[in-house]
Order: structure tokens, then sequence, then C-alpha cells
């Protein structure tokens, strides 16, 4: 699907919700993840641009651009966890849709984030985290 079509689709669950046709919200069904997509991001934003941006509603614990393996350039769309999940919401329902640098960004919930694999470079503190993840943890 085009990721314009995304971004109006999830514009339209938004208002289909505020105007109270729908009894659960639909954001319910990712209620386990603390992961969003993000897209259409321009190529030469950091890292800590993105985090820069989107901490705007929440605590990040974890980020992934997706770059090129040979030249290291990002491809304009990457992952990113926040420490608590409510923080999705507030970024899919805000964030999707905007304008960054010219280009519409498309920001989405992620229900089952796979991380990519170890290589020798990582760090302790992300590989636990990609060992246990960052969703809510259940009591």
């Amino acid at each position: 699907m085009n990721p314009l079509t995304n971004v109006k689709n999830i514009k339209k669950l938004n208002e289909q919700e505020l105007q109270g046709r729908n009894k659960s919200s639909w954001h319910d069904q990712y209620k386990d993840s603390a992961w969003i997509f993000i897209g259409g991001l321009p190529y030469n934003l950091t890292e800590g641009d993105v985090i820069a941006i989107f901490s705007q509603y929440g605590e990040i614990v974890n980020i992934n651009l997706i770059r090129d393996k040979d030249t290291g350039k990002q491809k304009g769309y990457g992952f990113l966890c926040y420490e608590d999940q409510r923080s999705t919401i507030l970024a899919v329902d805000n964030f999707n849709g905007i304008k960054i640098l010219g280009r519409v960004i498309r920001v989405d919930h992620v229900s089952n984030y796979k991380a990519p694999k170890d290589s020798k470079n990582i760090d302790e503190e992300t590989r636990n985290l990609r060992k246990e993840g960052c969703a809510p943890k259940k009591g």
C-alpha cells in the first residue's frame, strides 16, 4: 500500500475514534508493544535528530534507523521504542502525516518488532534490550 494512503488511513481511524464510532480504541491491539515505525524520514537526519523530535511524547529507550550496509547512509525509515507504551499512542496520533524538512512522515505502531541480528560492535545494554524487549512488563 502506498505510504501516503497509510497516513490517511491512520488519520481516518483517529477521526472515527474522536467521533465515538468505535467502542474501544484501535490503539488497544498494540498495548503490548512500545515500538513504533517511522517512515519517510529525510535521509540526512541522524538518530539524535529523530530522538530530539520524538522525545516530546516520552522517554526513548532504543532507536534503530535502517542504514545501507555498504554506505552506512540512512534509508529513510526506522524503529523507535519508548519507555512507556502510552507514548506510542501520542506519537502515532500526533506525528503521523506531519512534514519534516519537506517530507511527509508515516508513524505507526509495531506489534512484533524483530531486532536486527547482533553484531560484534553491539553494547551490553542494547543486547539486553533486544533480548528482553522494551514492552511493558506483565505483572
